[in-house]
């Protein structure tokens, strides 16, 4: 697969992998992100990611056109250091999200299966509870041989 961009869709690193926030504009997406950056999580893009599959695993890359650039709510746009990662999970946000999910759905994207968890955007404790939704559902790391040509290895 050639590189394309994903259009409304924020990611961020966590611990080397991917996590994907898609919503509405104006669900959050931003402001979990920036909740995730404040505990550790390294930006890769902000509304739009550039996406491409290494040896089999999908990776996300800041986007051309805005990579580094984050928008802050009543703020405006700052400029932040960003990354590249293999995707691990997809965060829908989703104010109907099931409070106990039981399956965890998953979306094909470009031949890579990635799961993907509604979750409830909007409280205080959402980017705890994004870290926890990466641990507990996320994909593992990419092979050795893959994870040796992670950009942040």
């Amino acid at each position: 697969m050639s590189a394309r961009v994903l259009a409304n869709t924020t990611g961020v690193a966590i611990g080397g992998r991917a996590l994907l926030i898609e919503g509405a504009p104006g669900s959050g997406k931003s402001t979990l992100a920036l909740a995730l950056i404040d505990r550790g999580a390294l930006l890769i893009g902000d509304d739009a990611l550039t996406l491409d599959v290494r040896d089999g695993t999908l990776f996300a890359a800041p986007p051309p056109n805005t990579a580094g650039l984050l928008e802050i709510r009543n703020v405006g746009l700052v400029e932040l250091a960003t990354t590249a990662a293999p995707v691990a999970l997809i965060l829908a946000l989703d104010p109907s999200a099931p409070r106990f999910p039981l399956d965890i759905p998953t979306r094909d994207m470009a031949g890579c299966v990635i799961p993907l968890l509604p979750f409830a955007p909007g409280d205080a404790a959402q980017a705890l509870r994004a870290e926890y939704a990466l641990a507990t559902h996320g994909l593992p790391f990419p092979s050795a041989a893959q994870a040796a040509t992670r950009p942040d290895a």
